[in-house]
């Protein structure tokens, strides 16, 4: 019996050492340096924005493979291609209705501040206006048209995410009409996703050296000036989106799915520290779909809520366009009536769609708008030039708190979540496993060859 003990009752493993904290205390320490330098030596910090440029796009390297096995694993495991649909549907559905309420947020919101009175505008400031209108946002059709990639292959080289979405859609509903033959091309695609995942997790390490960077060169080439002048406009705007986070978003939680918001965002606490730190919520992309399926939210919701949430799901842009052409109308001296507020802001509402993935989008698409709804108010978009780096951390913030709880919310709905798993995860009793962004522990595709009627994610 001695003999087969090694056998049949094995040492427990060793547990990992999680070493990732470390990490993220040095993200914190290299903002405090990046915010330094930048004040003290400016021409020098702004020199450093190659290094924050070059962390982010790393990053965004990583995210067309993740999406695309992320989604070809879900739903190639799932049986029924209708409750794919419905996913779908109901995710397009909330998204719709949350970007309403954020539009009539901001609406309040600036109609009482009114930030804007007072303020000058010089023809430079029109000439940095004008030079925000970007040609990359594009119309209704041709935004739709331009989600078709022109190969299979240039949906991943070109980086756009809604290409990869499409393509990604495709192949899983081709392997679950394949049946058991499609199951060794779905195992082939879960190796993929173990090594992109750690891919992933080795270059979180740079997370220090482009926080540094990215918060030198926002504070080096703004300065303290430009924030003293916009301290209305960036404090209102501030205090909206912890409003619409914490009270709007957070009440919907808690009667939709018993949660308390807090304890989500504190289980997506470095997520929010790598966006406050990059002024990108892409950066967290791939860590917010590892974290969904890991909370206990099946894999064909994460896959298809995240990825078409951070293309249509924009809060905090909704929020930040409607009180920046307020402020813009009341700068110039043309405040608007309500209206004709509402026409404008619909507009934008669409043309933001159309700008889905365009570097920089919140102030392109705002120009952008301006320039098809009301000419004149372009000339304004030079005023919020200065600021508009750091309230695009706002933005991306609340932008990726929207997509956490819509994924938690949809994930609901369609009764594919593991209520059982997401209270063991929100208490600390299931970590997160950082070294490799993976639940190790979690059911794989070869391992649930029955369908799943009530498509939940087993433990």
């Amino acid at each position: 019996m001695a003999a087969i003990t090694p056998d049949t009752a094995p040492a427990a493993p060793r547990v990992k050492r999680d070493r990732t904290h470390y990490l993220y205390i040095a993200v914190i320490v290299a903002v405090a340096l990046g915010i330094a330098v930048g004040l003290i030596w400016p021409d020098a910090a702004i020199q450093l924005k190659p290094l924050g440029t070059g962390f982010v796009n790393l990053i965004k390297m990583m995210i067309s493979p993740i999406i695309f096995c992320t989604i070809v694993l879900g739903i190639g495991s799932v049986r029924k291609a209708a409750k794919v649909g419905a996913v779908g549907g109901i995710a397009l559905g909330y998204f719709l209705v949350m970007s309403l309420v954020a539009l009539a947020i901001g609406l309040v919101v600036g109609n009482v501040l009114h930030p804007g009175d007072g303020l000058h505008l010089t023809n430079a400031l029109k000439a940095t206006g004008h030079a925000q209108v970007s040609s990359d946002a594009l119309p209704p059709v041709d935004f739709v048209l331009s989600i078709i990639p022109t190969t299979f292959v240039s949906a991943f080289t070109e980086g756009q995410v809604l290409q990869t979405l499409l393509v990604a859609l495709l192949a899983g509903f081709a392997l679950q009409a394949m049946g058991s033959a499609g199951q060794p091309v779905l195992r082939g695609i879960e190796h993929i996703q173990r090594l992109v995942f750690r891919i992933l997790s080795m270059v979180m390490w740079a997370a220090p050296i482009g926080a540094f960077g990215a918060i030198a060169a926002v504070v080096g080439s703004a300065g303290l000036d430009a924030l003293k002048s916009l301290a209305v406009l960036m404090l209102g705007f501030y205090v909206t989106c912890v409003l619409f986070v914490f009270v709007v978003l957070g009440a919907i939680l808690r009667v939709v799915a018993g949660l308390n918001v807090f304890s989500l965002f504190k289980y997506l606490a470095r997520e929010f520290l790598l966006i406050l730190s990059t002024s990108s919520s892409e950066s967290a992309l791939p860590r917010l779909i590892a974290k969904m399926e890991h909370l206990g939210v099946s894999k064909p919701v994460v896959g298809i809520t995240v990825p078409t949430g951070y293309s249509f799901n924009l809060d905090g842009t909704m929020i930040y366009m409607t009180m920046a052409s307020l402020y813009i109308a009341d700068a110039l001296g043309t405040p608007m009536s309500v209206g004709e507020q509402i026409p404008l802001l619909l507009f934008l509402l669409l043309a933001s769609k159309g700008a889905a993935g365009v570097s920089g989008a919140g102030l392109a698409t705002l120009a952008g708008g301006l320039q098809s709804h009301k000419p004149a108010l372009v000339d304004g978009v030079g005023l919020i030039v200065g600021i508009d780096r750091f309230m695009s951390e706002a933005r991306a913030l609340t932008n990726f708190a929207g997509n956490a709880v819509a994924t938690v919310l949809v994930g609901t709905w369609t009764k594919e979540i593991d209520k059982e798993r997401v209270r063991q995860v929100l208490s600390g009793e299931l970590p997160f496993d950082e070294t490799t962004l993976m639940d190790e522990g979690r059911a794989t595709v070869t391992e649930v060859p029955e369908p799943r009627e009530e498509g939940l994610v087993k433990a």
